[in-house]
C-alpha cells in the first residue's frame, strides 16, 4: 500500500474578517454600534442599551443627547426579530422620560409601535410596544394619532394576552385614551367591557384597579352602561363589594356603580335584581370614609333625574343619608348633606328627610369646618323650599340664630343658601317676627357688600322679604344697609338689578327711608335704568314710582304732578321744577342757604314745634356715648372712688356734649296759622252735604286767605312777588311757610288748596302748568237729568278755579280750561 500523506487545512479566503469580539465602557461606543450591518452587533448593542437606560433617567437622557433614538427607530421595523424586540425594548424604557417622550413624537412612533402588536410578534414585543404607548398617551396629540392610527383595536385585544404586563400596559394605554369622549364612544363599539370584566378577575390588584379605573370613565355614556346590564357586569361589581378581601377595589367599584345610578334603565335592573337593595344595607353597615363619602356623591348624582329619585326613595335611601350625618368625618356630612338637597326634589323625601335630618342639619352650622357649614346650610335650604313643615322644624330646632350667623360666613355659597334658608322661613309670620328679633337687617348689610352675583341677588330679595315691616326698614336704615342696596341697582346682572328693584320698592313704604333712598341717588339711577329698552323692567318702574310716591316734595319737583291718592303730609315742600341731572337738596340742606332772590320754598307743617323735636329724636339712632356710659359704668366695679368718681365725671361730660349736639339739629319751623286753615276748613266744609259743595266752598276759602278773587285783566297788578320777598326777608330765609303767605298765586293757592283737601278727605290732584301756574283736579258726578233717575253716571274731571272765579268748576278739555292753564 501506498503511504498516506496527510492533507493541509486550506488557508480562509483573503476577504473574510477574522470574528473580534469587541467590549466597550462608553454609550458614546454602542450608539455607534448601532450603525452596523451585523444583526448580532445590533442585537447586542440594543441589549446593552437597554440595560444602561434602566439604571436611571440621567443615562436616558445621555441616550438622548447621543443621538440613540434616531437610530433605535430605524431598527424598530428591522426584518430581524431579535434586533427588533431589543429595539423595542429600548424605546419601552427611554418613553418615561419627557424629553424622550417629546422626540419620540417628532419621529411619529405610533404607527410602527402599533404594527408590532399583531398577534404574531413575540410577547416581548407587545410588552414593551405597549409599554411605550402607555407612556405617550399621556399627551392629547399622541390621543389622536392613535385612534386615527387603528390602536384601539390591537390594544383591547391584547387585554386577553396571557402576559399580565402586556395586560397591564395595554389596559393603562387605554384607559388614557378613553379620557377623550371620541375614544369612549369607539371602545364600546370595540367590545371592550367583557374583557374588562374578565380582567376583574385577576390576580394582580393593580390590573383590577385599571380595569375599574377604565370602567369608571366609560361607563359615563349611556350605551356603556347598558352594554355593562347586559353583560352582568352589575353583579360582577356587587360582588366585589361584597367581598372583604377587596376592601381596596370597594371605593374604585362604587365609583362605577354611581354612574349606573345616573341610568334610570340601568337602576331598574339593579333594583329588579335585589341589588340596589344590597347595595344600600352595604352602606349602611360601612364604616369606611371614603366608602361613604363616594355613596353618597354617586347618589347625588344620580338623584339629578326624578324618575331614579323615585326609585331612590322606594328603597328608603334617606335612611342611609341619615345614618351618613352621624358619622365623625366631615368630608363624609359634606357629601350626605349635598346627597340630601339632591333629594329633595321629590316630594316624599323633602318629608322623611325634614323629619329627622333637621336637627343634625342644624347643628352642622356650628361647625368649624367652612365646607360642612356650606353643605349643611344648602340641604337647609333645600328643605325649606315650598315646604310648612320643615320651615316649622328649623325654628322648633333653634336654628334661627344659627341662620342668621352663618350669613357672616367666609364662602358665598354658604352666604347664598343662608339667606333662602332664612326667606323660607319668613313666609310664616311667627318665624318672620322671630328672624327680624334676630338683627336680620343688620346680617344683611355685609352681604349686599359682596361681589358674588348670587349673594347680592339672595341679599336684595331678603331685603324685600323682610321690608315689610317699618321696624325692619328702620334699622337697615340705621344700620348703613341702603347705600350697598343703592349700589345694586347698578349690576349688570339681570337678577342683581330686579331684586334690587324689589327691595327698593318695599323699602321705599315709608317717607324717611324713601328720603334716605332718594339722598342716595336711588331716584337718578332708576330713572337711567327706565331710559334702556334693554335693562328696564316691571320692577324698576314700580321702584321708580313708589320712591317718588313716599317721597312727594321730590315727585312734584320733577313730574310737576300729584295724584289724589298722593297725600301731602307735614314736611312737604315745593321748591320748583328741577332741571334734569340737577341735585335735589334736602329741606336741611336749603335751611343752609343764605338768602336769594330765587323763588321761595313753600313748606307745609301743620304740627306743633314740641312734636317734631319728639319724632326727630325718635328718628335718630341712639347716641353712642349713652350706650357706651352705660357699659363703662358696668365694668367700673371694683375701681377706687377715685377713679371711679373720674369716670363718672367724663360720662356726664360726654353725655353733655350730646345733649347739646341733639338741641343743635335743624328742625323745620312750624306754621301755626296753616294748622288754624285745617282746623276752620274741618268746621265749616266737611259738614256740607255733597263733594261738589265741599270743592267750591273750600276753594272759595283758599282764596280769601289767598288774596281773594283777581280780575283777568288786572293779574299783572297783583303784586304776589314782592309780598313774598318781604316774608323772606323778614324770616332770614328763602323756606316760607304756607300760612304766611297773604297775596297767593296759582301755584301757591293749588298747593294750598291740595292741602287742605287731602286732610278733610276731598280728592284732588294737583298739576304744575308753565309760567307760575298749577292748578287742581277734581272728579265730579254730574247731576242726574231729568227723568233718568237712578242712572249711574261716570264722574267727570273738573279744574278748580281759585283766581278769577274761586270756586267755578271748569270742565277738563273744554277751551275754558285751556285758557285757564295758559293765563
Amino acid at each position: 500500500m501506498g503511504k498516506k500523506v496527510k492533507k493541509e487545512a486550506e488557508p480562509p479566503p483573503k476577504d473574510v474578517f477574522d470574528p473580534l469580539l469587541i467590549e466597550s465602557k462608553t454609550p458614546e461606543t454602542v450608539v455607534l454600534m448601532l450603525s452596523s450591518p451585523e444583526t448580532e452587533v445590533l442585537t447586542k448593542a440594543c441589549d446593552a442599551l437597554y440595560k444602561f437606560a434602566s439604571k436611571g433617567d440621567e443615562n436616558k437622557v445621555t441616550l438622548l443627547g447621543l443621538g440613540a433614538l434616531e437610530h433605535l427607530y430605524k431598527l424598530i421595523s428591522h426584518e430581524d426579530p431579535i434586533v427588533r424586540r431589543n429595539a423595542i425594548m429600548v424605546f419601552g424604557i427611554m418613553a418615561s422620560n419627557h424629553n424622550v417622550k417629546k422626540l419620540l413624537r417628532e419621529l411619529d412612533v405610533t404607527n410602527p409601535l402599533i404594527s408590532q402588536l399583531a398577534p404574531e410578534e413575540d410577547v416581548v414585543i407587545h410588552e414593551f410596544a405597549t409599554l411605550c404607548l402607555a407612556h405617550m398617551a399621556v399627551e392629547c396629540t399622541t390621543k389622536v394619532k392613535i385612534f386615527e392610527q387603528g390602536g384601539l383595536e390591537p390594544l383591547i385585544r391584547l387585554l386577553g394576552s396571557p402576559d399580565p404586563d402586556v395586560q397591564k400596559n395595554s389596559l393603562e394605554c387605554i384607559y388614557l385614551l378613553v379620557q377623550d369622549f371620541q375614544n369612549r364612544a369607539a371602545v364600546s363599539e370595540l367590545n371592550v367591557i367583557p374583557p374588562l370584566l374578565e380582567l376583574l378577575e385577576s390576580e394582580y390588584p393593580v390590573i383590577q384597579l385599571l380595569a375599574l379605573q377604565t370602567l369608571e370613565v366609560i361607563s359615563k355614556d349611556r350605551e356603556t352602561r347598558i352594554i355593562l346590564g347586559e353583560k352582568n357586569g352589575l353583579d360582577c361589581l356587587l360582588k366585589i363589594l361584597e367581598t372583604n378581601e377587596l376592601s381596596d377595589l370597594h371605593i374604585k367599584t362604587l365609583a362605577v356603580l354611581g354612574n349606573c345610578l345616573e341610568d334610570v334603565h340601568t337602576l331598574q335592573l339593579i333594583q329588579q335584581t335585589g341589588g340596589l337593595k344590597k347595595l344600600l344595607s352595604l352602606l349602611g353597615v360601612s364604616t369606611v370614609p371614603d366608602i361613604q363619602k363616594n355613596a353618597a356623591k354617586a347618589i347625588t348624582k344620580a338623584a339629578c333625574d326624578s324618575e331614579i329619585r323615585k326609585i331612590l326613595n322606594e328603597e328608603e335611601v334617606e335612611k342611609c343619608l341619615l345614618n351618613l350625618l352621624k358619622t365623625g368625618n366631615d368630608e363624609v356630612k359634606v357629601a350626605a348633606s349635598r346627597a340630601i338637597s339632591a333629594m329633595c326634589k321629590n316630594v316624599e323625601s323633602k318629608c322623611a328627610l325634614g323629619l329627622q335630618g333637621i336637627p343634625q342639619l342644624v347643628q352642622l352650622l356650628s361647625s368649624d369646618n367652612e365646607e360642612v357649614k356650606e353643605a349643611a346650610v344648602t340641604a337647609l335650604a333645600s328643605l325649606t323650599e315650598a315646604s310648612h313643615s320643615n320651615a316649622s322644624a328649623v325654628a322648633e330646632a333653634e336654628g334661627i340664630e344659627p341662620l342668621v350667623n352663618t350669613l357672616s360666613a367666609q364662602r358665598d355659597g354658604t352666604i347664598a343658601n343662608a339667606v333662602t334658608a332664612l326667606t323660607n322661613l319668613a313666609l310664616q309670620e311667627s318665624s318672620r317676627v322671630s328672624i327680624q328679633s334676630h338683627g336680620i337687617m343688620s346680617a344683611l348689610v355685609e352681604p349686599l357688600h359682596s361681589t358674588n352675583s348670587q349673594v347680592q341677588s339672595k341679599a336684595a330679595f331678603a331685603v324685600a322679604v323682610f321690608g315689610c315691616d317699618a321696624v325692619a326698614r328702620t334699622e337697615l336704615r340705621n344700620a348703613g344697609g341702603l347705600g350697598p342696596l343703592v349700589e345694586l341697582l347698578h349690576s349688570k346682572n339681570e337678577e342683581v338689578r330686579r331684586n334690587a328693584c324689589w327691595a327698593v320698592t318695599v323699602c321705599a313704604s315709608d317717607e324717611p327711608t324713601a328720603v334716605e333712598l332718594c339722598r342716595l341717588g336711588a331716584l337718578d339711577i332708576l330713572e337711567e335704568i327706565n331710559l334702556s329698552i334693554k335693562r328696564k323692567n316691571k320692577f324698576s318702574e314700580a321702584a321708580l314710582e313708589k320712591l317718588l310716591d313716599n317721597n312727594l316734595s321730590q315727585k312734584y319737583s320733577r313730574l310737576g304732578y300729584l295724584s289724589s291718592s298722593n297725600i301731602i303730609t307735614n314736611g312737604f315742600y315745593d321748591c320748583g321744577q328741577i332741571k334734569p341731572g340737577a341735585k335735589f337738596l334736602s329741606l336741611e340742606e336749603l335751611s343752609m342757604q343764605e338768602l336769594t332772590d330765587r323763588r321761595a320754598i313753600i313748606f307745609i307743617n301743620a304740627k306743633p314745634q314740641e312734636d317734631l323735636a319728639v319724632e326727630k329724636a325718635q328718628d335718630s339712632p341712639p347716641p353712642i356715648s349713652k350706650i357706651g356710659s352705660k357699659e363703662k359704668a358696668r365694668k367700673g366695679k371694683g375701681k377706687t372712688e377715685e377713679e371711679k368718681a373720674k369716670e363718672v365725671t367724663d360720662i356726664a361730660s360726654k353725655d353733655q356734649e350730646e345733649i347739646n349736639l341733639e338741641n343743635t339739629l335743624w328742625l323745620p319751623p312750624s306754621d301755626i296759622i296753616l294748622m288754624d286753615y285745617i282746623n276752620d276748613a274741618s268746621k265749616t266744609i266737611l259738614p256740607l252735604t255733597t263733594t261738589r259743595e265741599q270743592v267750591v266752598a273750600l276753594a272759595q276759602f283758599v282764596a280769601d286767605r289767598m288774596g281773594g278773587s283777581i280780575e283777568r285783566d288786572k293779574l299783572h297788578d297783583f303784586s304776589w312777588e314782592l309780598h313774598i320777598s318781604e316774608i323772606e326777608f323778614e324770616l332770614k330765609c328763602n323756606i316760607v311757610p304756607i300760612g304766611k303767605i297773604k297775596k297767593g298765586t296759582f301755584y301757591h293757592r293749588a298747593l294750598l288748596f291740595k292741602v287742605i283737601a287731602d286732610r278733610i278727605g276731598i280728592g284732588c290732584s294737583l298739576v304744575r302748568g308753565k309760567y307760575n301756574r298749577a292748578w287742581n283736579e277734581v272728579k265730579l258726578v254730574d247731576d242726574f237729568p231729568k227723568g233718568i233717575a237712578g242712572l249711574l253716571l261716570p264722574p267727570q274731571e273738573y279744574i278748580v278755579d281759585l283766581m278769577f272765579e274761586p270756586g267755578f268748576l271748569i270742565k277738563q278739555g273744554s277751551a275754558k280750561a285751556d285758557q285757564y292753564k295758559r293765563i
